[in-house]
């Protein structure tokens, strides 16, 4: 089956906007609940609609709509009104420097999405904690579009703790957001593949304050991420999900 329905879930309109302006994407009135602030863009990429979730604002506190729970009932409404053949979640993030990351390098999850703050050490638990949700091999697709691959670890807050450092290491993860798991959660219960696109915004091991360096490079990560999605819209646009798995 052809991927003819692409649903993009994005946390910032911020992060959105160059995506937006770029494909011409058009605000559309859609049938989600009226009461809350998600906000729903529609275009087409060659034979295949794109529809994009941004999370919108919050209603107490005006800002951008970000975590897991926005992320969680975004993906639950787009896959329910829309029937995606394939979801991508777009987004910024941390990166390690010692494993690679630079500012403004755009990463596809590889391997495995996981949660370092979902800490219940009663047996069982302490795995549906973490998750480890797995990820098709993307490996071609990744070589052809330029991107790095690595684990993404996922949790609630912007900076970062000993304990939330632990678990990371422990997750093996390249890249630490605040949305990719609890998507990741929602596309396993549906069963609809996932691709994740994260462009770094600020370094986890930099001794740097991790708000100025987020605040300071949203702007270029924002840039080079709706490239890289416009890349990978038009590269999925059309052809099966077999056809954009590893190929190898």
């Amino acid at each position: 089956m052809k991927i003819l329905m692409i649903v993009v879930i994005m946390a910032m309109f911020q992060e959105a906007e160059p995506f937006i302006n770029r494909l011409g994407l058009q605000k559309i009135v859609s049938n989600l609940d009226k009461q809350l602030p998600i906000e729903v863009f529609k275009g087409k990429v060659n034979e295949s609609d794109v529809v994009l979730i941004v999370n919108g604002k919050d209603k107490r506190f005006g800002v951008d709509n970000v975590g897991t729970q926005p992320a969680t009932l975004s993906t639950y409404l787009a896959i329910n009104n829309f029937n995606p053949d394939l979801l991508m979640n777009a987004g910024t993030a941390g990166g390690f420097h010692a494993k690679g990351a630079d500012i403004g390098d755009v990463y596809i999850g590889s391997d495995f999405i996981r949660f370092h703050d979902r800490r219940i050490p009663i047996p069982g638990f302490k795995e549906y904690g973490v998750g480890s949700y797995k990820v098709p091999d993307f490996d071609q697709f990744a070589t052809d579009l330029g991107l790095k691959k690595g684990i993404i670890s996922t949790g609630n807050s912007l900076d970062i703790i000993p304990k939330d450092l632990e678990m990371i290491k422990a997750n093996e993860a390249v890249i630490k957001d605040m949305e990719a798991a609890a998507i990741a959660w929602v596309a396993e219960l549906y069963n609809i593949p996932l691709i994740t696109l994260k462009s770094i915004t600020d370094l986890v091991d930099s001794k740097k304050p991790t708000q100025d360096e987020f605040m300071k490079n949203l702007s270029l990560a924002s840039e080079n991420l709706q490239k890289k999605l416009i890349a990978a819209i038009n590269f999925c646009a059309g052809k099966t999900i077999n056809e954009i798995i590893d190929r190898a």
